[in-house]
């Protein structure tokens, strides 16, 4: 583009509505948050927000067409740890941090580790000591290959020293339902989705997996204080563009995510999905890129030592 015209497009962008691309089907965590996110964005930016979702094949269909997308502004892409990991089990045209301009993070949020309530374990140590005495009984289920759920359930059987078999699903809906009818023994779901039945006692909760307790679940323990040190796993998702995105235009855009996380009714929203809003030094676009690249740093040989392949 030439100079002159990306320097106009920045200073009066945006000019039409802007289409923010959702690697997942309606319904979904990340596709209740791009509505909550849309909602400020629109307001601020003057342009209709259109939330489209584009699922299947792990997110890899809308990140290509994001890859593929006119370097202006006009499509977004919410990316996750799902997406970066995708690269290590999908043959892809497009290299899954190098073909996108990070913008800022939006939301994150620890996995769960929960089980059926009849399964005996109360608490993270007695479930560790189950599962290497039932290790080829178990059945853990996730929502697709190489997920945050499926990486969540890897690296518990990494830390712990014992395999099982894992059940996939299409989506949370149905592999809570089975949890809940002991179909199923494990399942490692995001907090929005799952606190409801670990509090009504459905399903038994044991840890998040991460460093602190949640703000909206402070009564689960950590894995750290549970006996599993390290086991982090964390949905977070953040706001992509296409590479070549002008530089005006992605600091717009970060300027209008950071006031949408900094209006107290839409974290309170966010919250209330089970997602926790990112510190102010972590909204901005570096902090994004790096963290792309430390999640695909570390999952890429977890995914290819565990021979996990697509679909």
């Amino acid at each position: 583009m030439p100079v002159v015209s990306r320097v106009a497009s920045a200073q009066t962008y945006p000019v039409r509505p802007i289409t923010m691309l959702v690697p997942y089907p309606a319904g979904g965590g990340i596709d209740a948050l791009g509505r909550v996110l849309s909602e400020h964005l629109s307001r601020s930016l003057g342009q209709p927000i259109v939330i489209e979702d584009v699922g299947g094949a792990g997110g890899t269909i809308a990140m290509s067409r994001l890859a593929r997308a006119a370097p202006d502004g006009y499509v977004l892409g919410i990316g996750t740890v799902d997406q970066v990991v995708n690269g290590a089990i999908y043959q892809l045209t497009y290299d899954v941090v190098s073909s996108f301009e990070p913008i800022a993070m939006l939301a994150n949020s620890p996995y769960l580790i929960v089980s059926k309530s009849a399964l005996p374990a109360t608490n993270l140590k007695e479930l560790i000591a189950w599962l290497r005495t039932n290790g080829g009984k178990i059945a853990q289920g996730h929502n697709g290959v190489g997920g945050g759920q499926h990486l969540c359930g890897i690296n518990l059987q990494r830390a712990i020293g014992v395999q099982w078999p894992f059940v996939p699903y299409r989506g949370a809906a149905p592999e809570l339902q089975d949890l809940v009818a002991g179909q199923i023994d494990l399942l490692c779901p995001l907090a929005g989705s799952a606190l409801s039945l670990a509090r009504s006692g459905k399903i038994r909760p044991y840890a998040v997996t991460a460093g602190t307790r949640m703000m909206s679940a402070p009564e689960i323990p950590t894995v750290d204080e549970g006996g599993l040190p390290g086991l982090y796993v964390s949905a977070w998702a953040g706001l992509l563009a296409s590479k070549g995105t002008p530089r005006d235009v992605l600091a717009k855009l970060n300027s209008a995510v950071r006031t949408a996380l900094d209006d107290s009714p839409t974290r309170q929203r966010i919250a209330d999905l089970g997602f926790d809003v990112p510190a102010a030094e972590q909204q901005t676009p570096e902090s994004l890129g790096a963290l792309q690249k430390v999640e695909r740093d570390k999952w890429w040989p977890i995914i290819k030592a565990a021979g996990i392949k697509a679909e």
